[in-house]
């Protein structure tokens, strides 16, 4: 009597490849959005699409963002572009059918592999199944390593240096929950005493000093948010690593070849 292994879950999945239709990174290269970008004979976007379906974890697909003829064979829904990186979120997850929980990922990270998504996907399984919101996260040992000298921003913490990923992971049931406070915080984000006021100023002091620990960010995350949030440290850089300047552009060059 055969066995076999019990099936992975699937993923639904949201690409967000809009953009500022005047971004003059994107129009330098002849493109209206920077995920159109060509990179090794294909748009920055199709690298993304392509990894999701090799994964074999991924289930629906919503792209949020102008796109090619040769992505949307990839693409489930398309999602016109809302103007903003939350009303991108909020329609591209509207777009998928109710019931798996959601990768959402950027349409600027090429470097990434089926290999290491899969990775993140079965940590976050293990770690925090049931988290509303994780968030990947990259140390800056992790991004030297695989791409020395290439320049990200980091925020330091008592457990590290890290740099954020570029996709997170949710639980669509709880978006209505948590879009409201994100929504608060990224506009007092360039406003510090509204800022302070929302994070708390010791919390926000101890986190510009280096003290914070990823435990307690967590927590002060998910009080703020009204939703499980956990940090998930990842060990791929790519993760981590967005194509914003002409220099990632190089790199992912070097890495995938071609033009």
């Amino acid at each position: 009597m055969s066995s076999s292994a019990p099936a992975l879950p699937l993923w639904n999945a949201v690409v967000l490849g809009g953009g500022d239709p005047g971004d003059p990174f994107a129009a330098a290269h002849g493109v209206g959005v920077k995920a159109l970008i060509p990179l090794a004979g294909a748009p920055l976007g199709l690298h993304v699409l392509r990894t999701l379906r090799e994964s074999g974890r991924i289930g629906k697909v919503a792209y949020v963002g102008p796109t090619t003829p040769e992505m949307n064979p990839l693409i489930d829904e398309r999602v016109t572009d809302r103007g903003s990186l939350l009303a991108n979120l909020e329609a591209g997850v509207a777009a998928l059918p109710d019931g798996a929980r959601v990768l959402v990922v950027t349409a600027d990270i090429p470097l990434m592999t089926p290999e290491q998504l899969c990775d993140v996907l079965e940590q976050a399984a293990q770690e925090s199944p049931d988290a509303g919101l994780v968030y990947p996260v990259v140390t800056k040992e992790a991004c030297d390593a695989a791409f020395p000298g290439v320049k990200r921003t980091y925020v330091k913490v008592r457990d590290g240096t890290f740099t954020g990923g570029n996709l997170f992971l949710l639980d669509p049931r709880l978006i209505g929950q948590f879009l409201p406070r994100l929504r608060e915080v990224l506009a007092a984000r360039k406003a510090p005493l509204k800022l302070a006021g929302i994070i708390g100023p010791s919390v926000l002091l101890r986190l510009v000093t280096g003290r914070l620990d990823v435990a307690t960010l967590e927590s002060k995350v998910s009080d703020i948010l009204g939703v499980q949030a956990r940090a998930l440290i990842t060990p791929h850089a790519a993760i981590g690593t967005d194509v914003d300047k002409g220099s990632d552009l190089e790199l992912a060059r070097r890495v995938l070849g071609g033009p």
